[in-house]
């Protein structure tokens, strides 16, 4: 059996404590800032141990490269789990725990914006497999989700099978940033301006009939149906691990819940799916 190992990245701030914390619980022998001189030390001692079975790094952006590179020429299961977060929910989590951005503290950067752009910039440039890597976003979401994601995403014991998530947003509070597809439904019927609807969501079956009985839901759901059983199986044959389609209407509480539900039920027992209201505050199932 390969030696697992994770590198944990991202933008500073978008939850790389949390996420080590959430893999130290799952039994992974965790490091944080590992110096990259002492890299050629290094292989010899995971491949040598049966302690290292399971490893995770988190790395910066500077040294990020250095670290794929490296385990990347190794016989390992190499992941890559990228964190990322919208730069205005940065700024204010920097500002509410006063902490200094790391770029700041190697004399990178002078202002948290500037860091915060210059970060943006190194990972841009960076190499990513989309076979090793596992994104998300974590904008709106709580630390007790994110491990939740976590878990999900790395258990053990897992059939070699492609992993969906489905995700509703509103497009009023941004775009996921972690979306490989996204799709928008604002064009469908909005139980909005129904009174006695306004107030539920998709998750209440009368909003849900209200939208999915809809002629324009049905035909547009044929269409999509037909779209996604094409990608997902051309995702599949390519050894792609995991894919992220994301549905959004207007709030992220109607049409985009509605829709995130029904792709939910029409897969999940082809392929191994989650789903997530990120507007509605409901946790990933």
């Amino acid at each position: 059996m390969k030696k697992s190992i994770v590198l944990i990245t991202g933008m500073s701030g978008a939850g790389k404590t949390s996420s080590v914390n959430a893999l130290e619980d799952m039994g992974y022998y965790c490091i944080d800032n590992y110096p990259k001189e002492l890299l050629p030390e290094l292989k010899n001692l995971i491949m040598s141990s049966d302690v290292y079975n399971k490893i995770a790094f988190s790395v910066s952006a500077i040294n990020y490269g250095l670290f794929y590179n490296f385990f990347e020429q190794m016989d390992v299961q190499l992941r890559v789990l990228f964190l990322d977060a919208q730069d205005d929910e940065l700024l204010l989590r920097y500002r509410f725990t006063r902490r200094v951005h790391p770029l700041i503290a190697f004399g990178l950067a002078d202002t948290l914006e500037e860091a915060i752009e210059k970060e943006r910039r190194y990972f841009q440039e960076a190499c990513f497999e989309a076979n090793h890597l596992i994104r998300i976003d974590t904008t709106k979401m709580k630390t007790s989700e994110l491990s939740n994601r976590i878990r999900n995403r790395f258990k053990e014991n897992q059939e070699a099978i492609l992993t969906i998530t489905f995700q509703s947003f509103g497009f009023k509070q941004g775009i996921p940033l972690d979306a490989d597809i996204i799709m928008d439904v604002r064009f469908l019927p909005n139980p909005f301006y129904i009174e006695s609807l306004k107030h539920k969501t998709g998750n209440d079956l009368d909003v849900y009939r209200y939208v999915m009985e809809d002629s324009h839901t049905i035909e547009f759901c044929e269409k999509l149906k037909n779209t996604l059983d094409y990608t997902f199986k051309e995702y599949s044959s390519q050894n792609r691990s995991q894919l992220i389609v994301a549905i959004g209407c207007t709030g992220g509480c109607h049409r985009s819940v509605s829709i995130c539900n029904w792709l939910y039920d029409t897969y999940k027992l082809t392929y191994r799916c989650f789903k997530s209201h990120r507007d509605i505050g409901v946790n990933e199932v």
